[in-house]
């Protein structure tokens, strides 16, 4: 079959021949239908050695498909059923994953392992360690919902995590509004009807989508998005700032953003690091860098999904031009998401 993989430290993955896996005790063989491109998958590329561990390794984390070969003792699925594949593997013992909450698997020191050791989903079939990682999709396309066990997931646990300060009359602050702010801010309109949601970005294209998915009010980033948040909460800041980009400006900006005692959530992996000092973030401003979400949680997401309440824009590629999606993400070219389709 063919993978995209990344063969050499610091250099962009290559498409490859490998052998189709099979399914073991307790396994499950996916067809993958969709594989979401992420700008992780981009840091992956440019990480050093020590980063990458076993090479090559086939990358994609956000995967769904149709279930093809079920291993021995794999009750509950059969083939042809379409799944969305829960993405942070842990050790399914310690007391998180217990709770269904693999993404901080203590056994990994916190952090669900991902699909860390394991080849992702970036390839025309997916080998799953066990059948609690897969959800089933009902109605929906594995193509288009793949997004959804990331970008969903991701966002949908950052702004679950901070409802109880989402009353009426608050005010909810998403910084970059690529794919994950545009979710985010779908699932603060399905979950929080009382909260004016408003985007934030460089780019007056994706402010523009940013409007059609439910944002009230779409700023340019910069100091004058800083003082309409300021007017718009009488000088108090946003009860909720989520930085989908994470590099220096936007965390400098969500700082300035946030109120006395709200919530500044770092999602986006860029990089930066966020200045703190006596008055900066605000009193009692509690700063968070939530990783993934819990398996309940993605349940939650797929059935917004299902309700037709989220959906996510996105950008179908063949695996053939999955490099070439990847330079467009490189670029700021696309939209929402781009999905790499190896079964269109």
């Amino acid at each position: 079959m063919k993978a995209f993989q990344i063969v050499e430290p610091q250099k962009p993955a290559e498409l490859r021949e490998v052998p189709v896996p099979e399914a073991g005790p307790g396994q499950v063989l996916v067809k993958i239908g969709g594989a979401g491109a992420c700008h992780s998958d981009l840091h992956l590329m440019e990480a050093p050695p020590e980063r990458l561990g076993r090479l090559p390794f086939t990358i994609g984390h956000e995967n769904a498909g149709w279930v093809e070969t079920l291993g021995p003792g794999v009750t509950g699925f059969a083939p042809g059923d379409p799944v969305i594949v829960y993405g942070p593997w842990g050790c399914g013992l310690c007391a998180n994953c217990r709770e269904g909450r693999e993404n901080y698997c203590q056994t990994t020191g916190g952090l669900g392992g991902g699909l860390g050791g394991h080849h992702g989903g970036m390839a025309e079939y997916l080998l799953v360690p066990a059948s609690r990682f897969l959800l089933p999709l009902g109605t929906l396309d594995p193509r288009e919902a793949a997004p959804l066990s990331d970008a969903g997931l991701t966002s949908y646990h950052a702004v679950k995590r901070s409802l109880h300060l989402l009353g009426p009359g608050s005010t909810a602050v998403v910084i970059g509004a690529g794919g994950l702010g545009q979710m985010a801010i779908q699932i603060l309109r399905a979950l929080s009807a009382a909260t004016t949601v408003v985007a934030v970005d460089t780019a007056a294209d994706k402010l523009e989508i940013a409007k059609r998915m439910g944002a009230d009010e779409a700023l340019v980033s910069g100091d004058q998005a800083v003082t309409r948040i300021k007017d718009m909460t009488r000088g108090q800041g946003a009860q909720l700032v989520l930085d989908m980009v994470g590099v220096d400006p936007t965390l400098r900006m969500a700082a300035q953003m946030a109120r006395v005692l709200g919530h500044l959530t770092i999602v986006g992996l860029g990089g930066g690091a966020l200045p703190v000092d006596f008055l900066s973030p605000p009193h009692e401003c509690s700063v968070a860098a939530p990783y993934w979400g819990f398996i309940p949680e993605l349940m939650e997401v797929v059935t917004l999904a299902q309700q037709q309440k989220i959906k996510m824009l996105v950008e179908h590629f063949p695996l053939e031009r999955a490099g070439e999606a990847y330079q467009l993400l490189h670029d700021g070219k696309i939209q929402g998401r781009a999905v790499i389709t190896p079964h269109a």
